[in-house]
């Protein structure tokens, strides 16, 4: 029996997206929603239970089989498989990172003049982590370009070091470091964590699961403590460090008068150099001249997380909307460079007047322009892009951009964090933790990951966050899952009225946060990391990651990426959900166990792949209840809250006096 398509309403729940949905069915476009419709997941696959590590395969372990032909169990095939989508997942975020410090340092060696160093505080900071001395023999501060050469030789040689350990775990909470030294996962360098992973998975190799998942999570972790953290800290140094800024959400952000060109991929050193290519007062007068009224840039996926956070650039969407932005037939130009870029963007555009360009050494895509970025002409390789998006607008026919967009208030770094809680000279977490022990915050959830075209688009992103700011949880985001929320209109302040819980509604009330925060792109969860490591050494809610109230969660996910994040997550010390599935592990109850159970007791943190919304916020309170309890925390109490703050205040201003005496002194004088 055939597969039942979708309505549109039945395969997003985003308006933008729906709209897109019905017109790629009255002009017959296939898109991903359409192509998920009509492919049937392998089941076999998808519970890890099939092996192709050698010729003799694939061994599908279905029915009675329980042995590959090698005689590699269930368990081991299932943990074999994890693992090498975890060592993926690590590459592609760690490559990026390498990538980064290679940037820095042609900038820094004068090879790269289109970049710089435009946060020497964080240089600085980041050279302390990586043991690069900042002032010379008599104490004066040496050069910031000899500073930034020698951070990001040190950078790289984080990557396939010698000996020792990565720099970074020193950042972490001292209890934590204890525990990844007593299991033995302390990563050494990012790359030969990534070969060993690879190595035991080899035919022969080894075939003990949870052997196996103890070097997974070394690899994941020397992603998150390693190349992903390494790439947020350089891509600071080099772009700014992000503070909070004013912009719009969905594709209604797309101008009918205007040459719309998005980026699209994860890398911000080619975005940058766009942004700056569009603003150009040159360019933008071409566009005039070709009856354009200006350009309007826009992002896709994470790189548009980190034009946003920077330069306020407006979100075009996230991972499944890509299609859906050339299917409006207003966009000039999709500019991609590295992950998550669907090769159906090239059938796509050749049904528009849009030209999809691919800039990367490592990607190129069948059917696009193939213009390979070189940071020694950023900014002139740039601006010919820009050139050409233009000469494209007089081409554009029929357009349907829906009109929907929403308002938000992005870059929620972990150093601004710091400074809206407490100021420039005193910024510190201690505000943060004293509202949870107070219990105006309940706890913390990291809402982050990717969209899976299988499910109901953002619909879980949206269920869980309503529900989670109802209980007076404070949600903090990166990737999709954050423009998901961004789309929503949960990421302004004034969204707290709306959805906030009493005690959170206050604390966004006070500080003038979003009940959502918006943290960054992907790699940026190593920021989530940094905020809950400071959380402990702060005080007051234990030693460790593992003892704060606080759940991390990609409702949505897809990509092998996401099972790093999840897997250094959990191997931090976090109760991590994976949603909308039973998982890639689930045809094995050992591997289940093992990542439950074992990893909780071994290393205070645990995984679970979740398919119900309903169940996955039932599980998130009650962990961060039981945390609170763990903590000697009073009882979660919302009726105590909610009679302080901006609206409270208002409403006794206009009591007559003596009400007025009576709702703020209770009647005293």
């Amino acid at each position: 029996m055939a597969k039942k398509e979708r309505t549109p309403e039945e395969a997003s729940c985003d308006a933008a997206a729906i709209a897109l949905l019905e017109c790629a069915c009255q002009l017959d476009m296939e898109t991903c929603f359409s192509r998920a419709d009509a492919l049937s997941a392998c089941p076999i696959g998808s519970q890890g239970l099939c092996c192709k590590n050698c010729a003799m395969g694939p061994c599908r372990l279905t029915g009675k089989t329980e042995r590959g032909v090698c005689g590699a169990t269930i368990a081991t095939v299932a943990a074999r498989n994890f693992a090498r989508a975890v060592s993926v997942g690590a590459s592609a975020h760690s490559d990026h990172g390498r990538g980064l410090a290679y940037t820095l340092l042609e900038a820094a060696t004068g090879h790269a003049p289109d970049y710089g160093v435009k946060d020497p505080v964080k240089l600085i900071e980041v050279a302390g982590y990586l043991d690069v001395p900042t002032a010379d023999e008599e104490g004066e501060r040496r050069p910031i370009d000899e500073i930034a050469k020698e951070v990001a030789l040190a950078a790289l040689a984080e990557f396939g070091k010698v000996e020792g350990e990565l720099l970074n775990l020193k950042r972490a909470p001292a209890k934590r470091q204890q525990t990844w030294h007593e299991v033995g996962i302390a990563p050494r360098s990012v790359d030969r964590e990534v070969v060993e992973l690879l190595h035991r998975t080899h035919v022969g190799n080894d075939q003990e699961a949870e052997h196996i998942l103890d070097q997974t999570m070394r690899c994941a972790l020397g992603d998150g403590w390693g190349g992903s953290m390494l790439a947020t800290d350089i891509s600071d140094i080099i772009f700014g460090t992000p503070a909070p800024v004013r912009s719009q959400a969905n594709l209604g952000v797309l101008r009918e008068d205007m040459v719309n060109i998005i980026v699209h991929g994860h890398a911000p050193t080619l975005s940058e150099m766009i942004v700056a290519a569009s603003l150009d007062p040159e360019l933008i007068e071409y566009a005039k001249s070709k009856g354009a009224a200006g350009i309007q840039l826009a992002g896709i996926c994470c790189t548009a997380n980190e034009t946003v956070m920077r330069q306020g650039v407006p979100l075009a969407g996230n991972f499944l909307q890509q299609e859906l932005a050339i299917l409006t037939g207003a966009v000039e130009t999709m500019i991609v460079d590295i992950q998550c870029i669907m090769q159906g963007l090239a059938p796509m555009a050749d049904k528009f007047h849009t030209e999809l360009i691919t800039t990367s050494p490592k990607v190129k895509i069948e059917g696009a322009t193939h213009i390979e970025f070189d940071e020694s002409r950023a900014l002139e390789i740039a601006r010919n892009i820009v050139r050409r998006a233009i000469d494209l607008f007089p081409k554009r026919g029929k357009t349907n951009i829906p009109d929907v967009k929403s308002p938000m208030v992005p870059g929620f770094s972990h150093e601004y964090i710091d400074y809206a809680l407490g100021g420039f000279y005193r910024g510190s977490l201690r505000p943060l933790n004293d509202a949870i022990i107070a219990g105006r915050i309940r706890g913390v959830v990291a809402n982050i990951g990717c969209n899976n075209a299988r499910l109901h688009h953002d619909a879980l992103f949206r269920h869980i966050v309503t529900e989670c700011l109802k209980n007076d949880i404070l949600v903090v985001e990166t990737g999709c899952g954050a423009i998901a929320s961004a789309k929503q209109g949960f990421m302004t302040p004034e969204a707290a009225m709306e959805y906030a819980g009493p005690g959170l509604r206050e604390i966004c009330e006070t500080v003038g946060i979003p009940p959502v925060l918006h943290m960054g792109s992907c790699v940026d969860n190593c920021r989530i990391l940094t905020v809950l490591s400071q959380m402990a050494t702060e005080g007051g809610l234990g030693e460790d990651i593992s003892d704060i109230p606080a759940v991390g969660m990609a409702p949505e996910w897809m990509s092998e990426k996401a099972l790093s994040i999840a897997t250094y997550c959990v191997a931090s010390g976090a109760y991590v959900i994976l949603g909308g599935s039973d998982g890639p592990v689930s045809g094995s109850e050992e591997v289940l166990r093992i990542m439950t159970e074992v990893w909780e007791s071994k290393i205070g943190g645990k995984l679970e792949f979740i398919k119900d919304a309903e169940e996955i916020v039932k599980r998130t309170i009650e962990h961060i209840d039981k945390k609170r309890a763990d903590l000697g925390l009073a009882e979660y109490d919302p009726s105590q809250w909610g009679q302080s703050g901006d609206r409270r205040m208002a409403e006794v201003l206009e009591l007559p006096f003596e009400e007025r005496l009576e709702a703020v002194y209770g009647g005293g004088k």
